[in-house]
């Protein structure tokens, strides 16, 4: 891929108001040295004129094509309901534009290679909005792997969840979220796949559907994947988990590390004696990840968060789903490992 020249116009497409993310995502490219926003995209007036007002001197659009054939962005930015993320990134790449899309990265390993294909055959970036391998916790957790506080890991457990009804909209609707995996399941994946390293070698899914019928998502779901260095993991994503578990449980062979709001407790031994101790959460450096596009696109710098990676997280998802309904562990698509 070619370097590009500066500055690099960015165009977010969707503007939605939850969670404030293309606001979010505007901010971070206009505080990055290199990168400006020169455009939105939303199929809603109303929202174009908030962000309009946002970042005054953009241009607006009310459709992606017109937008594309309008060359007034380089990096466009996909900030859309999930199952549009395949379809919208492959136009924008097929346009010549390098491509950031919101997690997840998509909703199909099929629409991930279709993705990654087109990305190297017209020489543009594609990359996914794994922002949370900034998070304080993640970067204390895998330094703490990295340098050996507990040895070699071997299994490693994760939590997200509870009790709680869902809403009715669309992150609930698993033709548009793909299911409840797809939400922070992605982060959660990206994480493991960054503190255990080798091929995974099959996933076996567990997917429940109990109480909350006014919604289409699953109301608990669960992942146990096999890596081909024999270690383990289970990652779980419930609604209906009335006593909940520590965000993470990572067992090394030569201690343990156990998540806490404010850091992780370690346990370990010395000389045949129990030792307890505590590592703390780092400082968050969320401003890395745009720094790292710029850096990427203007001088070459390697990409941090790649492609082939975001799609093994799909690919973990697909397998699980595919497995719950099998009853068998599943394999990943050959491509992915």
């Amino acid at each position: 891929m070619k370097t590009s020249k500066t500055p690099i116009r960015c165009a977010l497409i969707g503007y939605g108001p939850f969670f404030g993310m293309g606001l979010h995502h505007g901010k971070q490219i206009n505080s990055t040295p290199g990168l400006e926003v020169t455009a939105v995209c939303d199929i809603d007036p109303k929202r174009l004129a908030v962000a309009a007002n946002d970042f005054p001197g953009i241009e607006t659009f009310t459709d992606v094509d017109k937008l594309l054939a309008s060359e007034v962005a380089d990096l466009c930015v996909i900030i859309l309901p999930h199952n549009l993320h395949g379809s919208i990134g492959l136009k924008c790449l097929q346009a010549g534009c390098h491509v950031i899309l919101e997690k997840p990265m998509c909703l199909t390993t099929a629409e991930a290679k279709a993705m990654i294909d087109a990305a190297e055959a017209n020489g543009v970036m594609l990359t996914v909005y794994h922002n949370r391998r900034h998070d304080g916790d993640f970067l204390a957790l895998k330094q703490a792997v990295n340098e050996g506080l507990i040895g070699e890991v071997f299994n490693v457990e994760m939590w997200f969840g509870g009790y709680s009804k869902p809403r009715t909209w669309w992150r609930d609707d698993k033709r548009i979220s793909g299911g409840l995996f797809y939400d922070w399941g992605a982060h959660y994946l990206d994480w493991l796949l960054n503190i255990v390293p080798g091929k995974v070698v099959n996933v076996a899914g567990y997917f429940h559907k109990l109480v909350w019928s006014e919604v289409t998502n699953e109301d608990h779901v669960q992942a146990v994947i096999r890596f081909d260095t024999g270690a383990d993991a289970t990652v779980r994503m419930s609604m209906i988990a009335h006593h909940s578990l520590p965000r993470w449980r990572v067992l090394g062979t030569a201690g343990a590390l156990v998540s806490t709001a404010e850091g992780f407790d370690y346990y370990t031994e010395h000389n045949g004696v129990k030792v307890t101790g505590f590592v703390p959460n780092a400082r968050g450096t969320h401003e890395l990840y745009y720094k790292n596009i710029a850096a990427h696109l203007l001088e070459g710098a390697e990409l941090d968060v790649k492609p082939q990676e975001a799609a093994r997280v799909i690919g973990i998802i697909e397998a699980a789903e595919k497995s719950s309904k099998s009853g068998r562990a599943e394999a990943l698509p050959e491509w992915l490992e």
